[in-house]
């Protein structure tokens, strides 16, 4: 019997995400909601970070939405993913802005970069697909500096099963053997996450209910093989 490593549950992750990225981007650029959503993420990120300028980390960046959102509100935005179908979507939105982020190919679960070097930490749709998540979680918290931010959005967004109502795409990437691998992807409430971020020491955790994406997915529905469910925002601060 052949035994899985990190390295092979990754390896697979990478793949499925790099051959997803032009669909997956695609659809975030829906015009009929395009401006929408980014008024609606760029009050959540700024609700989450504040209006001060930052050094941000946005790990598992993928096409990199949320790091030129960042960047448009005037962050200094690094986004570091390793699937490099998505860093090539994500550099394409950089290319044409003023304030570009950095995109890097690096490990959400291991970022190469010092102990304090950002003011903030955020993903969005990340710690559900992560392999380790609380080495991640305790990375990012040493990237930061006192009082330095985390901010990341997730959903339960498979309490029915990984495999449940999937794609046979995704199914071939996230077979048996990376579903167990990956000890967030069915949790059937956002609980867990919030647990797992105050055991990697953050505290004055808090967990914002995400509204008005809600109501713009109910309004406009959402992927194919998805469910209209609440998005959160945890935040978290290192002392």
């Amino acid at each position: 019997m052949t035994t899985s490593t990190p390295s092979d549950v990754q390896a697979a992750l990478n793949a499925y995400w790099s051959e997803r990225s032009v669909p997956y981007d695609e659809y975030q650029q829906r015009a009929d909601r395009k401006a929408l959503d980014l008024a609606a993420w760029q009050d959540a990120f700024t609700d989450a970070l504040g209006t001060e300028p930052l050094d941000v980390l946005d790990v598992g960046t993928g096409s990199g939405y949320v790091a030129c959102t960042l960047a448009e509100l005037g962050h200094r935005v690094t986004g570091i993913d390793l699937a490099d179908g998505m860093l090539d979507r994500a550099r394409l939105h950089a290319s044409g802005m003023s304030n570009p982020p950095t995109f890097l190919h690096g490990d959400a679960v291991a970022p190469d970069f010092a102990p304090g070097t950002f003011d903030a930490v955020v993903n969005r749709y990340v710690t559900w697909t992560l392999r380790e998540p609380d080495v991640a979680l305790r990375n990012w918290f040493d990237l930061l500096r006192p009082g330095g931010t985390l901010a990341v959005v997730d959903a339960a967004w498979f309490a029915r099963g990984l495999h449940v109502g999937a794609s046979e795409q995704f199914k071939a990437y996230y077979d048996e053997t990376v579903r167990q691998a990956l000890p967030l992807a069915e949790s059937t409430s956002i609980e867990p996450f919030v647990d797992r971020v105050r055991a990697a020491g953050f505290v004055d955790v808090e967990v914002v209910e995400l509204t008005r994406l809600h109501e713009l997915d109910r309004e406009h529905g959402v992927a194919p093989n998805h469910e209209v469910l609440m998005q959160y925002v945890i935040r978290g601060t290192r002392l």
